[in-house]
């Protein structure tokens, strides 16, 4: 539920509409907006009797929200959320921001190395594994708090942001000290007690949807993260399991358009785990920023037939050049534009 105060309702009007909510035995959430404030009502799981909300000064309307999801919905925020990070990056906005990166962190010559060819293409997320979740317990894990390190690292050195995977609850603390965005995995997705932790620290958290998980789900594990007072969500579509073993997955574009009418949250696109193959994630990567993506996640590897992990998938960097020339098209075909690289953002400050 919202109660929407009107544009006259002072301070006191608000604390009286926020202290009635706590007497019903709710939370309330009061959002300043730039005409007037909103004061959210949670923790109920049905119809709450908004009459005795509707009669005090200053209130102006009472919203049921009618999705299981509330906060998360655009019933409860109308205007798209936008997440600011340290290095400027928006998402959610008119921008289409590249996250792009290795599989797994393999070493520092290789972190290192890609992260400067892909600050220099026009990325300003780098994406990195460096705790791995692997079908096979006696597959690659990776590096774990070294390739953490070795994340760090390339970010002083490129100005990039840098978003990598938490695997469980007491991950989440290691992981938000070196990470500007922790990932939350698809296998993941319904892992609440992680999502709990992952909401407290204040962190941008990047959410994957489940490999057989509906929109809807995929918003209520949202609802978790934003349920401990952390709105900077980021949700990414990376495919679903089909029937069809010509693809490692089946990217769901529709979800994109599906997501940005019932949300206010970012959604982003994975078209490397989307496909699985190479050949395969140019072509969607084109599709998802047509469907209206915030922003994609690649995978790239200076050397994908050598790589660790997901090489089958992975990009070289000439290819995620040609990537980048083809999406900056379509960008600004609808109207939107790539995120400034960071090179270029230094030579306009100069």
């Amino acid at each position: 539920m919202l109660v929407v105060m009107s544009h006259g309702a002072t301070d006191e009007d608000i604390r009286r509409v926020v202290s009635t909510i706590e007497e019903m035995g709710y939370e309330a959430r009061p959002m300043p907006g730039r005409q007037r404030t909103a004061v959210g009502l949670v923790g109920n799981d049905g119809k709450v009797d908004s009459t005795r909300l509707e009669a005090l000064p200053g209130v102006l309307q009472v919203i049921h929200v009618t999705q299981p999801y509330k906060q998360v919905s655009r019933e409860w925020r109308p205007e798209p959320t936008i997440i600011e990070l340290a290095n400027g990056t928006r998402i959610g906005g008119n921008e289409v921001v590249l996250m792009a990166g290795p599989c797994s962190v393999e070493s520092e010559e290789q972190i290192l190395s890609v992260a400067r060819r892909l600050r220099d293409a026009g990325a300003t997320i780098l994406r990195g594994g460096a705790f791995k979740p692997r079908t096979s317990p006696y597959s690659w894990q990776g590096l774990g708090v070294e390739g953490l390190r070795l994340l760090s690292l390339a970010r002083e050195e490129t100005g990039m942001a840098i978003v990598t995977e938490a695997l469980e609850p007491e991950m989440v603390d290691i992981v938000a000290e070196h990470a500007d965005i922790i990932q939350i995995g698809a296998r993941n997705m319904q892992n609440y007690p992680l999502l709990r932790r992952a909401g407290r620290t204040g962190k941008p958290v990047l959410l994957k949807r489940g490999l057989a998980a509906t929109i809807k789900e995929l918003l209520l594990s949202a609802e978790y993260i934003l349920a401990e007072g952390n709105s900077q969500v980021i949700l990414c579509e990376r495919g679903v399991r089909g029937f069809d073993n010509h693809t490692r997955n089946l990217l769901d574009l529709s979800a994109i358009p599906v997501v940005h009418s019932l949300s206010h949250l970012p959604i982003i696109a994975d078209p490397s785990h989307g496909t699985g193959i190479r050949s395969k994630v140019i072509p969607m990567a084109r599709a998802a920023v047509a469907a209206g993506a915030d922003g994609l996640m690649v995978e790239v590897h200076p050397d994908p037939d050598r790589a660790l992990s997901d090489g089958a998938q992975s990009l070289a960097p000439d290819q995620f050049d040609e990537l980048v020339d083809q999406v900056g098209s379509i960008a600004e075909a609808i109207g939107r534009t790539l995120t400034p690289s960071l090179s270029s953002r230094l030579a306009a400050a100069r």
